[in-house]
């Protein structure tokens, strides 16, 4: 069966960075473009970044253009999603997912506090 874990969420102050991760199994990884969503409290799961099945191409929401950046490894079924200079509206819960499929993760906290 399909599973996503996410990690590597956390507490950072604002202008900090995280690395996260997302580890898969269960299809073909290699296959699949990759998204990552948010979902802050009380507001809809919105989309983040998402890499191509190869890795060559990739798309940013406007809000994270330039401060984030989607990666993938196909020889260890992860993706990642670097992310800089963070301010506090990126606090939420990060998941990610595989293009057009619908399983989720349990999603990893982000949170961005001085």
């Amino acid at each position: 069966h399909v599973q996503l874990v996410e990690s590597g969420g956390g507490l950072v102050q604002p202008v900090g960075s995280l690395r996260l991760s997302c580890a898969a199994a269960g299809f073909i990884f290699n296959l699949y473009s990759m998204n990552w969503y948010r979902q802050a409290p009380g507001k809809q799961r919105d989309f983040v970044a998402r890499i191509s099945s190869a890795g060559s191409t990739t798309y940013y929401a406007d809000s994270v253009k330039g401060r984030v950046t989607i990666t993938r490894d196909n020889g260890k079924n992860t993706v990642y999603l670097q992310m800089n200079s963070l301010k506090p509206e990126d606090t939420a819960v990060y998941y990610c997912n595989a293009h057009n499929m619908g399983y989720w993760g349990q999603g990893t906290q982000v949170t961005v506090s001085s």
